[in-house]
């Protein structure tokens, strides 16, 4: 018996040597040597209310992003390089309310936010109400790889950038029609004044345009994206135009480190889109994490678990994105949509928007 119990053992061994089927049988699935998820904002987004060519041209702006992204991670570049590359797309896409796409506050201006962290080291950085950064994405990342601070706010934001080389416009580079009707329109309906169409736009259009989605899909939209690189790290990164019509310098969970925006080699990394107010009160981000963290729990399960159960009790709508450092995947959401995708490698693309899609 013992001779066969070690003919057994040095046959298992072989096995798992070169690979074969007692291997595959007795071990999990490798994770992937890099993946990403990102999402362009959640909120009420139904079929009925978007046309063919609003729905092909979202999921057209999430795939580029997903490729940008995607793109660096094949050739070995790093997490933070990918969301980076990624979130940049998404801020020059003028469907999403981050960058060309943000949406206008009550005084008519474009104040755009961004936050990124680097999971291997926990360096973070952070921007609020950039006016004149051209990819607030990058000058989060300056602040975190170029400053002792983890965020700066306003004007000087912006001198920072400009300091640092990044490209700087002027505010009107931002405005879009359709985000100034929507301002015009929600004004209107609370029976606030409306602001001085702003300098440098283009002058309005001789008819209203078409509506290009239901009447709350932007009330709180952002972009963001997590990745995992093939050495293992993760990044997660955010980049928002906050909420339309927002009053005082309202800045809300996007570029707060630990709400909206979170990477640890250590649990996951999340960005998260949605009624900021709550994402702060319940530091969302970093709660799915600690859940993997100290409690073991799935990456599916722990983002299940806060968006479904404690943001809901809480009042709060919205949505996250996840990703760990042994290849796990998720997003999790409690509106009627969130713009999302995500592909690892030798995988296949996946794009979604509306709640009944994988």
């Amino acid at each position: 018996m013992a001779v066969k119990s070690l003919l057994g053992a040095a046959v298992a061994a072989v096995a798992l040597i070169v690979g074969g089927p007692a291997m595959a049988q007795s071990q999990t699935p490798p994770k992937p040597h890099w993946s990403i998820v990102l999402h362009g904002g959640a909120g009420v987004i139904e079929r009925a209310e978007m046309s063919p060519q609003m729905d092909a041209a979202y999921r057209a702006g999430l795939k580029a992003a997903l490729e940008a992204g995607a793109a660096v991670l094949k050739r070995g570049g790093s997490s933070v390089d990918a969301v980076e590359a990624s979130i940049r797309i998404l801020e020059d896409d003028p469907l999403f309310n981050a960058g060309r796409g943000a949406v206008f506050t009550a005084e008519g201006k474009n104040e755009l936010d961004a936050a990124v962290m680097d999971g291997k080291t926990l360096m973070a950085g952070s921007v609020a109400g950039v006016t004149r950064t051209r990819h607030p994405i990058s000058l989060a990342r300056a602040v975190m790889e170029h400053s002792p601070h983890v965020m700066l706010i306003g004007s000087g934001a912006d001198a920072f950038a400009k300091a640092q080389g990044l490209e700087q416009v002027d505010p009107s580079f931002f405005f879009t029609e359709h985000r100034w009707e929507g301002l015009v329109k929600e004004l209107n309906k609370e029976g606030r004044p409306i602001p001085p169409r702003p300098a440098g736009a283009p002058p309005p259009p001789a008819q209203p345009l078409a509506v290009l989605e239901g009447p709350d899909a932007h009330r709180f939209g952002t972009v963001g994206v997590a990745a995992l690189d093939e050495h293992g790290n993760v990044a997660a990164g955010t980049s928002t135009g906050g909420i339309q019509a927002k009053l005082w310098g309202r800045v809300g969970d996007s570029p707060i480190i630990g709400a909206g925006t979170y990477a640890s080699n250590q649990s996951c990394a999340v960005s998260a889109t949605g009624a900021g107010e709550y994402f702060i009160r319940l530091t969302v981000a970093r709660e799915i994490c600690a859940l993997v963290q100290y409690k073991g729990m799935g990456l599916q399960a722990a983002a299940d678990e806060v968006i479904h159960k404690q943001l809901t009790a809480l009042g709060g709508d919205g949505g996250v994105i996840a990703m760990a450092p042994d290849g796990q995947v998720a997003w999790s959401f409690n509106t009627s949509g969130m713009y999302r995708a995500k592909v690892s490698a030798g995988g296949a693309e996946m794009v979604g928007i509306y709640k009944d899609e994988p």
